[in-house]
């Protein structure tokens, strides 16, 4: 079984969960760490016994590394990712793949003329309920599906807001690309493409920073169904995220981790076993502290991703995938910005 050599690009809090991923790994190595600021890569190899590199164009020539993961401010993953493919080292980029869609589409051109895989961060595919309401609509549990709707109703302080986090230059947005794109991927990923939306966003909770800290966008995908994304970091004190799905056989509300609402016209006997397994809420699950989350489903990411490069087939968040819930979010902030209805007609 090939052992895969893994540096990190990045050193920020994010950095330190994919660390922990890759260790976790029976068939990965932690190769090491770099920075655009040296110092801050050394003091993070030594926190893992690894070594760093001076900058990426250094770490990405080294025989040491045939991975990376990519773990910079969101507007800073294009060059690195080119650069990746030019060297023939594959990506895994965290979320979003970048902020903004010409900049996505030339690294996925860079990495399909490279021959090289590049993929996605978004680790909330990879819990176990996810899978269960994915395979119950697959399975049209819940008849013609009416509504379909994700809640991120987060908390951060100002002080978290005293760096990059909020700008346009390097987190391409606030409360939706940078927390809730996790739960717009989740909702895509259930629903399929949107066709109409409209949108509002505002910064009044914290009216320091240049992006939006609260937006509601309500939203008609291809289907029919209706929808609601709502994302802010100005609920105090932050409370779970959460998906409702409904249709005309059934409901399906999640929170966080666990299946507060499962409910079918035909139950079944395996439903009462879900409902008990995953009934509980479990973790704090970010929502004040975006520190108080683990590496476990990182690590799931990185293992699919991995498979992926091993059995030569597609990754489920390949670029293109990956592409998808930038792409909405932009059209979120486009309406936003415009007071205008967005229709993919």
């Amino acid at each position: 079984m090939k052992t895969w050599k893994i540096g990190i690009i990045g050193t920020g809090m994010i950095a330190d969960f994919h660390a922990q991923a890759v260790q976790s790994l029976s068939n990965a190595q932690l190769a090491g760490f770099c920075n655009i600021r040296p110092e801050k890569a050394k003091k993070m190899a030594e926190k893992f016994n690894v070594k760093h590199w001076e900058t990426y164009q250094s770490m990405l020539q080294s025989d040491d590394v045939d991975l990376v993961m990519i773990a910079t401010p969101s507007g800073a993953h294009e060059d690195p990712a080119i650069e990746a493919a030019k060297q023939g080292k594959h990506v895994l980029c965290e979320k979003p793949l970048e902020i903004q869609l010409d900049r996505i589409d030339r690294m996925i051109e860079a990495h399909k003329k490279a021959g090289t895989w590049l993929g996605g961060i978004f680790n909330f595919r990879y819990n176990e309920t996810t899978q269960i309401i994915k395979q119950a609509i697959e399975k049209n549990r819940l008849g013609t599906i009416t509504y379909a709707a994700v809640y991120v109703p987060w908390w951060r302080n100002d002080a978290y807001y005293e760096g990059w986090h909020g700008t346009w230059e390097l987190d391409g947005g606030g409360a939706l690309m940078n927390q809730a794109i996790h739960m717009v991927d989740l909702l895509l990923y259930m629903m399929g493409p949107v066709e109409r939306l409209g949108a509002f966003t505002s910064n009044v909770g914290h009216p320091q920073i240049e992006a939006e800290d609260t937006a509601v966008g309500v939203l008609q995908f291809e289907n029919k169904a209706l929808g609601v994304i709502y994302g802010t970091t100005a609920s105090f004190p932050g409370q779970f995220r959460r998906l409702e799905i409904t249709g005309t056989k059934g409901t399906i509300v999640l929170v966080e981790n666990s299946l507060q609402v499962w409910q079918f016209a035909e139950m079944r006997e395996e439903d009462d076993k879900i409902i008990q397994k995953y009934g509980v809420i479990e973790g704090g699950g970010g929502v004040a502290d975006p520190a108080a989350m683990t590496y476990e489903n990182h690590a799931k990411n990185l293992t699919a991703f991995i498979q992926a490069i091993e059995e030569k087939r597609p990754f489920e968040i390949d670029g293109e995938e990956a592409r998808k819930s930038v792409a909405l979010i932009l059209d979120i902030y486009q309406s936003a910005k415009t007071h205008s209805m967005i229709s993919k007609d």
